[in-house]
């Protein structure tokens, strides 16, 4: 089923509806397949570049579910938000893919499955836990259940932590935390990250532009832009937020699926 899919979206063609009837059926057996060999069918499916049709054609025969359950349950709840930042993310990297730049699995599920993450932090959050440990939990959960289906390796599963981990630091620029961000090594996925998040209609009060603008500026103008925000509240980085109505229209780096 997912090679008829895979060849579809390569080929540009459609499947036959009499085939597409049995595929809606028989979606479900995907659970029975190892994790291990879902994880190289899910790099043939995302990394050919069709990304961005493939999963078009997965959601449309039901497939996409038994890969990703709590994606699924996203796109569910919040068809819009969910739908174009995967969507985004899928179009970067079929773009990279082309122009024969690398990409990484790790920010390519740091995108699939990010959408299902800030429900669960707030769950725990109701029942105690403080946001950022419950941000904590909630990705180490995601992680172990997506797991269970499409086996992720370890070397994947640190960076999809790391990058998540970053929308909780960049907000937090005061001092020298800027420039201790600019040198991390995971600064450029977590920043192409957040771009993505805004590109989906996430509001976050203006802070991917800032994080361009600073990387533009010199020393000088840099310490200018840590002094202008002053006592400004920072907020909590990548907790739930308020979405746009639309989608921002600011040009965005065609990077955000590599490192």
């Amino acid at each position: 089923m997912l090679r008829a899919v895979r060849f579809a979206a390569k080929l540009n063609f459609g499947i036959e509806k009499h085939t597409v009837a049995p595929i809606r059926q028989l979606a479900p057996m995907l659970r029975e397949i190892p994790a291990a060999r879902l994880f190289e069918e899910s790099l043939k499916l995302f990394l050919s570049g069709q990304a961005a049709d493939t999963f078009e054609m997965l959601v449309d025969l039901e497939l996409f579910d038994p890969l990703f359950p709590a994606s699924a349950e996203a796109l569910e709840e919040h068809p819009t938000y969910t739908h174009t930042l995967i969507s985004q993310a899928l179009i970067n990297t079929d773009l990279r893919v082309k122009q024969g730049k690398p990409v990484t699995p790790a920010f390519l599920f740091a995108a699939m499955l990010w959408p299902a993450l800030p429900g669960r932090a707030l769950r725990l959050q109701s029942r105690g836990m403080p946001p950022i440990p419950a941000m904590n939990e909630a990705a180490h959960e995601l992680i172990a259940e997506q797991c269970q289906r499409i086996a992720i390796p370890k070397r994947f599963t640190m960076p999809i932590r790391e990058i998540w981990d970053m929308q909780e630091r960049l907000p937090r620029r005061s001092g020298k935390r800027a420039d201790l961000l600019l040198d991390n090594p995971r600064f450029r996925a977590g920043y192409d990250f957040l771009l993505l998040r805004e590109s989906a209609g996430e509001e976050t009060d203006g802070l991917g532009q800032w994080w361009t603008d600073y990387q533009d500026c010199n020393d000088s103008e840099r310490r200018d832009m840590i002094r202008e925000l002053g006592s400004r509240d920072e907020g909590t980085g990548a907790g739930p937020r308020k979405r746009k109505r639309s989608p921002s229209k600011r040009k965005r780096a065609d990077s955000a699926a590599g490192e």
